[in-house]
This record gives C-alpha cells, sequence and structure tokens, in this order.
C-alpha cells in the first residue's frame, strides 16, 4: 500500500474542492475543475476504495455500529481549509454518525490527510483521531 500516494491524492482532491469553492459557476474554468475533481475521485476509489472502506468499516464497528458505512469519498470534507500543509474543517463537514459514548451531540466522521487519518469529530473542540493509515 502506497500511503504516500493516499495522501497525496486526498490533498490533491480538497486543493480542487478548496479551489472550486473559490470559482464562481460562470467562471470558464470551473467545469473543467469540476470534472478534473470527479476524476480525482474516481481515481481514489479505484487505487484506495477497498483498503479505506475497511478502515472505515473498523472505524464504525467499534464507534458506530449502528450507522450505515457510506463510500469513502463521502467522508472526504466538502469544505476544508488549507493553512501551511494541515487542513481543518468545521464541525459542519463530515459524515453524522451515531455514537454511543456521544449520544447527546451531533459527532461525525471526516478523513483528512498529513497524515492520512479519519477523525471523529465530537463538537467543534472535541477531535479524536480513530484510525490511520499504515
Amino acid at each position: 500500500m502506497n500511503i504516500d500516494k493516499l495522501n497525496q491524492d486526498i490533498i490533491a482532491i480538497l486543493d480542487n474542492k478548496i479551489a472550486l469553492a473559490n470559482l464562481d459557476y460562470s467562471s470558464p474554468d470551473y467545469d473543467d475543475l469540476e470534472e478534473s475533481l470527479h476524476d480525482k475521485e474516481d481515481a481514489l476509489m479505484k487505487d484506495f476504495g477497498p483498503y479505506l472502506e475497511e478502515a472505515l468499516h473498523e472505524v464504525h464497528d467499534e464507534f458506530c455500529p449502528d450507522t450505515d458505512v457510506l463510500l469513502p469519498i463521502a467522508y472526504l470534507p466538502r469544505a476544508a481549509k488549507k493553512e501551511g500543509t494541515d487542513y481543518s474543517v468545521t464541525i459542519a463537514d463530515g459524515v453524522y454518525v451515531e455514537v454511543d459514548d456521544y449520544a447527546s451531540e451531533e459527532t461525525k466522521l471526516v478523513i483528512l490527510p498529513n497524515p492520512t487519518r479519519i477523525e471523529l469529530m465530537v463538537d467543534a473542540d472535541q477531535r479524536e483521531v480513530v484510525w490511520k493509515a499504515e
């Protein structure tokens, strides 16, 4: 498993999403950038889909067994913010999951790079890395 390529592919997708978010729909580059994003997501699923799905199943089994596992690209943030080499997201991002330990919270899972990991977001301030790519 090429963990560095996985990380770089996730970064490329997030950078593409950031670029799209900064364009107006009327921009002549919008359609090409959107198509590029879909191509990158398809490539990620082809190259790493089974690996990420297995990781997501492990995380779901341990933390949120009552919530269905979605395709890995669903867990990539829609609106990441890049700060140097780090990417941050708000609690508005991620996939909602039901976690018994945090029954009163709107918990979410998100896949982030540097290092490639799955984070459980409990609220705006509380986050826990529940899986790292190895």
